[in-house]
């Protein structure tokens, strides 16, 4: 008797895993470089111009 195995189950939960993987990283990567991100924008918004006032 042929016994043929089905993986199609096992490549989903690999990509799933992979994914998972993927995110936690993402966040490390932004809890690490997310204040030097912050700072520069504001010093960046900080030095630009104000908008000049509308007159009536």
């Amino acid at each position: 008797m042929l016994y043929l195995q089905r993986e199609e189950g096992q490549g989903l939960v690999e990509y799933g895993l992979i994914l998972v993987l993927i995110a936690i990283l993402v966040v490390v990567i932004l809890r690490t470089v997310g204040g030097k991100i912050s700072t520069m924008f504001s010093t960046i918004s900080s030095a630009m111009p104000s908008p000049p006032t509308p007159t009536p």
